[in-house]
């Protein structure tokens, strides 16, 4: 907490309490349940992985969650940032286009008795308007662009922290809606595996 996150500039109180609340090991397999307290992403099996811890805490504090906010999750993985999540907001929707780590992180999710999370299996690019609008919106994955369904179920006021480019390399971005407008902001380079879906990156033959 101390070295990988707080030391790197990451301040929100209640996103550190979260971090330190969540047990990562328990969302890792057991071959890299040694590494996992150390600040790199980790496979998870499928083709995924968990993200580092530091870009995990970055994302959640460009989130700016109060607690009260219906949120949806791009990227569910294993369930470890959606059990963060669950600390930080009233409701979390996530969204795991595999169907094996979708059920592995709802059954994670049911053993820590999280009970205000839900894990979807479907196409993260086209959003979850069932639950719409959603004051917070975060994407574990990197876009090539903004999915515009993702920006019609913005709620007025609400974020969504995204990693926008190339599938190698790409920039964090916390775009707010206000009204009709979008107010963009940055937050540096990261690497993530690619958004698949309609309306991100197709899949590799």
């Amino acid at each position: 907490m101390e070295r990988q996150i707080r030391a790197r500039g990451v301040s929100d109180p209640r996103v550190l309490e979260a971090m330190a609340q969540v047990p990562r090991h328990r969302f890792v397999g057991e071959l890299n349940r040694h590494a996992a307290y150390e600040d790199t992403p980790l496979p998870i099996g499928d083709g995924q992985t968990i993200s580092q811890p530091f870009i995990v805490a970055k994302m959640l504090e460009m989130l700016e969650l109060r607690g009260d906010e219906t949120v949806l999750e791009l990227g569910a993985g294993s369930g470890y940032q959606t059990a963060l999540l669950s600390l930080l907001a009233r409701r979390v929707v996530a969204l795991e286009r595999v169907g094996n780590l979708a059920r592995k992180a709802r059954q994670a999710l049911e053993t820590m008795d999280i009970r205000n999370a839900v894990v979807l299996c479907a196409d993260g690019t086209l959003g979850w308007s069932e639950a719409a609008p959603y004051q917070g919106i975060i994407v574990a994955a990197a876009a090539p662009s903004i999915p515009e369904p993702l920006l019609d179920q913005l709620d007025d006021g609400g974020r969504l922290v995204i990693p926008v480019g190339t599938r190698d390399v790409q920039d964090l971005r916390m775009i707010r809606r206000d009204g009709d407008e979008l107010h963009e902001q940055g937050g540096g380079g990261c690497r993530f595996v690619p958004l698949l879906g309609r309306y991100g990156w197709e899949e590799k033959p």
